[in-house]
């Protein structure tokens, strides 16, 4: 998983919207307010309104707004549209990429880490961002003892192997 700076800002945007749903806010101030550069959020806005995320009003009233309530709409969501696929391999889905066979437990691999990032992007949604009322199973992630801590250096599975020989090296 990867996350761009313009799907940081995307998803800081619509979470400060949600926050204010049904208003609206213009970019000048969701910049100022979030500590955001103000041109590159009125890109992102831009990609999020042809995505039909957000709406947008001009004039001395004017701003953008959810163009749902923010219950409807999911991270996973909102990270598509800035960024396409949550998970690629040089650029294709997972299940398009092409491996001999020796490689085909990588790509079942990428297959199975493309999924639980699904399973969390797609369950998030921005009202829960703003309450975080969050899911027992997501809750249960960011709350595992493990989750906080970085990774490096050579890393030992947990998850038991059997005794099949597949699995022996």
């Amino acid at each position: 998983m990867h996350v761009t700076a313009k799907g940081d800002y995307a998803s800081r945007a619509v979470i400060a919207l949600a926050a204010i749903y049904p208003e609206r806010a213009s970019a000048q101030a969701l910049a100022e307010s979030h500590q955001m550069p103000r041109k590159f959020l009125e890109a992102v806005l831009g990609d999020l309104r042809k995505a039909a995320i957000v709406t947008s009003v001009r004039g001395a009233d004017g701003g953008y707004s959810l163009r749902r309530s923010p219950e409807d709409i999911t991270l996973g969501e909102v990270l598509r549209a800035i960024d396409g696929p949550l998970a690629d391999v040089h650029g294709l889905r997972p299940d398009e990429v092409q491996y001999d066979a020796l490689f085909r437990h990588l790509q079942e691999t990428w297959i199975a880490a493309r999924q639980a990032v699904r399973q969390v992007f797609d369950e998030v949604t921005l009202d829960q961002l703003v309450t975080g009322k969050f899911p027992e199973e997501i809750r249960r992630l960011f709350e595992h003892e493990d989750a906080w801590t970085p990774r490096t250096g050579p890393q030992t599975p947990t998850i038991p192997r059997g005794d099949d020989p597949e699995f022996a090296i």
